[in-house]
């Protein structure tokens, strides 16, 4: 009988860690707006596929993770994203909510400034309504969180600050925000043929300085300051970035000091590198956690 007792409690044991294990389901959307297939991925967290009458169906908050120009949306799966996200449940230092990453390409998640490529459009329209009747989430605005990383910690800042009534908490890491104007932004691109292949794609070349300034998060935490007032915001960037999107960061820190809205800024060692991002992954996840469980 010992033998057996102890059998069974290392069979528990092993067996612990894969029920706090995620589930990731990678699909495609047929999009009407941006006319074909885009992919995308859903982190399903432990305990989603059981349902049964012990374990009524839950419905959970969601994030919206925005990935950097040049991942993809598998990136936070494959880069160690996902083994961070799963220890940290294990560890009881998350919740349970989904997360959700759409491909984006290089469309820095807002509408081209020739009106082509309407990925903004999209995103509001046709991928949030979605993914939120195909999966169990609950359809409000306290459950509903977005971040990103460089590219999409500019998506992430710019969808929250215009758009605070869809969102109870924004984040990101090193996000891509740039303190030079759009005619500095154009000369720059005009001596460098990789950085206009980049940004001319979004933000046209040369850059369309109204449609720069209706999607500048810098410009937005002014111009919409007492709706940005309800939002959770926090922010973290590499003192070394290597794209310098730390001096962007930090004139975002002044400007929602100034405009006296609530916020959370880090500036930590480091660079524009997975390594970083990984390092402060768990931090940002925790952020959301306790913000849709405030919104409780």
């Amino acid at each position: 009988m010992a033998r057996w007792f102890r059998f069974l409690l290392l069979l528990s044991l092993f067996a612990a860690p894969a029920s706090a294990q995620s589930r990731v389901e990678c699909s495609a959307l047929n999009t009407r707006i941006l006319s074909g297939l885009l992919r995308y991925c859903a982190l399903l967290p432990p305990g989603y596929d059981t349902v049964d009458a012990k374990h009524p169906a839950q419905h959970y908050p969601i994030l919206y993770f925005l990935h950097g120009l040049g991942d993809n949306e598998q990136t936070l799966v494959k880069t160690g994203g996902l083994t961070v996200i799963d220890d940290f449940r294990q560890q009881h230092k998350l919740g349970d909510f989904l997360i959700v990453t759409p491909e984006a390409q290089a469309s820095f998640y807002v509408n081209s400034a020739d009106g082509k490529v309407r990925y903004s459009d999209f995103f509001l329209q046709e991928f949030m309504p979605y993914i939120e009747s195909k999966y169990r989430v609950r359809r409000e605005r306290k459950a509903r969180g977005i971040t990103g990383i460089s590219m999409g910690g500019y998506g992430a800042l710019r969808f929250a600050f215009a758009h605070p009534e869809l969102f109870s908490a924004v984040s990101a890491e090193s996000a891509a925000l740039m303190t030079q104007s759009p005619q500095e932004l154009s000369a720059a691109m005009h001596s460098d043929a990789s950085m206009a292949r980049l940004m001319g794609w979004a933000f046209g070349n040369p850059i369309n300085a109204a449609h720069w300034n209706e999607n500048d998060p810098i410009v937005l935490a002014k111009k919409n300051r007492s709706d940005i007032q309800r939002l959770a915001i926090y922010f973290n960037c590499g003192d070394h970035d290597d794209f310098k999107f730390n001096i962007g960061a930090e004139k975002l820190h002044q400007q929602l000091l100034a405009e006296d809205i609530k916020h959370q800024f880090h500036l930590y060692p480091g660079n524009h590198s997975s390594g970083y991002f990984l390092a402060h992954l768990g931090e940002l996840l925790q952020f959301h956690d306790q913000a849709f469980k405030d919104g409780k």
